[in-house]
């Protein structure tokens, strides 16, 4: 059943998603390529998390941070990736209330976790660089429990947030959401009850997330730049720009994408665009991130090198 009859309206107890294209051709390309990189996906971030706990060289607090992102990736696309597998193969993709709640309070819990733990790098990176002299006091166990709990604690936030939008909302037919997942500005779109007040809850959540690791990023490599700048020895220079490439790399193209999503205005673009930016946002980039940090961090690729020989030759 996806609706119900209630008072003079026929609510909704189901949604279904339109998906990315009808083409049968189209949809079985789209099956291959993203359940290829949804595998590459979950085994590039397991294997930085395993290799990161077995190699005791890699037992440094932006490496902890590391793993945790890692985990992070793993969970915020496998909140949508599976359901967009289904979705591709199948003509008509039903889903439940239930299950389109638990979707997206997945990603709005994994989301915000990667902003926070993008922030608490930063912050690692700016200790390492600018305070290099303090890092082992700044940068504790007990500073990195703290941060990884704000993190998640900013997750789960996020998440309640829009457990309770979501909840409060009412929906009726046409049940139809012309998406690939169950994002919620779509859902808004099919609701049939006031919808000001939990759009206004769900944007104070995510916006402020947004604004202060924004604030936080920026503020923390525009004194490593300074730094940067200051340093006489070119050697120098290269190993300290060395350390934040890929970090860099990583936060501008997760946030980004983030802010084409949802800062920019709706009429600026068309769903289909839409369409295609979130597919990178949702499943592309979670695969490229493992691959930026190894390919671009000299120590990982170097700990790689040696755990491979030492399995080889054991």
């Amino acid at each position: 059943m996806d609706s119900l009859v209630v008072g003079n309206h026929t609510a909704v107890t189901g949604f279904i998603l339109l998906g990315l294209t009808q083409d049968p051709t189209l949809r079985a390309i789209l099956f291959m390529v993203i359940l290829c990189i949804y595998l590459v996906t979950i085994s590039g971030n397991l294997s930085t998390i395993i290799l990161i706990r077995i190699s005791s060289q890699l037992h440094h607090p932006m490496y902890f941070f590391l793993s945790h992102l890692a985990l992070a990736d793993i969970g915020f696309s496998s909140s949508v990736t599976p359901n967009m597998l289904v979705n591709v193969i199948m003509e008509r993709n039903t889903i439940s209330y239930l299950g389109c709640w638990i979707q997206h309070g997945s990603a709005a819990f994994f989301g915000p976790l990667e902003c926070f733990l993008l922030a608490a790098m930063a912050y690692d990176r700016f200790v390492a660089i600018c305070n290099p002299q303090f890092f082992s006091t700044k940068m504790s166990t007990e500073v990195c429990v703290q941060l990884f709990s704000v993190a998640y604690v900013g997750g789960f936030l996020n998440a309640s947030s829009f457990t309770i939008s979501f909840l409060s909302l009412f929906f009726c037919e046409p049940n139809r959401v012309n998406h690939f997942f169950y994002d919620f500005p779509p859902l808004v779109e099919l609701s049939c009850s006031d919808v000001i007040i939990p759009t206004v809850v769900l944007s104070f959540s995510a916006g402020s997330i947004i604004v202060v690791t924004t604030i936080v990023i920026a503020i923390s490599y525009v004194y490593i730049l300074i730094t940067i700048l200051k340093m006489c020895s070119t050697q120098g220079c290269h190993k300290a720009f060395s350390t934040c490439t890929s970090h860099l790399t990583a936060v501008t193209l997760f946030y980004g994408t983030a802010a084409f999503i949802y800062v920019m205005p709706k009429s600026s673009y068309s769903t289909d665009q839409n369409k295609v930016v979130s597919v990178f946002y949702t499943v592309v980039i979670p695969m490229l991130k493992p691959l930026i940090y190894s390919l671009r961090n000299n120590e990982i690729k170097a700990t790689l090198k040696r755990q491979l020989c030492r399995k080889i030759f054991s």
